[in-house]
């Protein structure tokens, strides 16, 4: 029996909410899933900001509601979404809609992109599981949307899925269609230097 029923539609929040196994809901769309602990590329320039926001970070941290999600957005992911602007000139859509099909739509919380990168970031209260399988189809829309770059050109989508002081990464290879769930964990602030430094080589043009 199909996780998906075809004759109805779904947003990407509503596939989290189904709480299936990740790699019997990617099966669903024709995508494979692999899990596996890897050193993601890291940019190697400056970081001019890093020390200010590390600082403004641990600042903040203690006297912040964690219960919240909106204050986990707001004060903890909205400020390394700005980095990023900073670093890489990225666009940036926040609670950006698209639809590919009724079974491939929804809001991404955050979608940033350059000339030729896309990265795709999904905040999430405390469940990474199911925010790992919501952003793993969101990566699967990106990889149909009308929109995204070429194969060629970014044969590789990157998203990210954030509790505001936890993130994990995973990767779309495009042309084997198949998703890696990267199982090391990033941990705000404490690892927010190499977090920011993989974030900004996504973006790069290098991939």
């Amino acid at each position: 029996m199909p996780l998906l029923d075809p004759n109805r539609s779904y947003t990407f929040s509503e596939i989290a909410k189904l709480k299936a196994p990740t790699d019997e809901l990617l099966a669903e769309y024709g995508y494979s899933l692999e899990r596996t602990l890897l050193d993601l590329r890291q940019y190697q320039g400056d970081l001019d900001r890093l020390q200010e926001r590390q600082s403004r970070l641990e600042e903040i941290l203690p006297y912040l509601d964690l219960s919240n999600e909106q204050s986990r957005r707001e004060m903890l992911i909205a400020p390394v979404m700005a980095d990023l602007i900073h670093y890489t000139r990225a666009q940036l859509r926040i609670e950006y809609s698209i639809k590919v099909s009724n079974q491939l739509q929804g809001a991404l919380d955050y979608l940033l992109r350059t000339t030729t990168n896309l990265l795709v970031v999904e905040a999430k209260q405390e469940d990474l599981t199911n925010g790992f399988t919501q952003m793993a189809v969101e990566l699967i829309a990106l990889d149909q949307w009308e929109k995204c770059p070429s194969v060629e050109q970014q044969p590789q989508l990157f998203g990210a899925v954030s509790t505001g002081t936890i993130w994990q990464f995973g990767i779309l290879h495009r042309q084997h269609k198949l998703i890696t769930q990267i199982l090391t964990l990033y941990r705000v602030p404490t690892d927010l230097e190499p977090l920011t430094r993989i974030l900004i080589a996504a973006l790069s043009s290098s991939n």
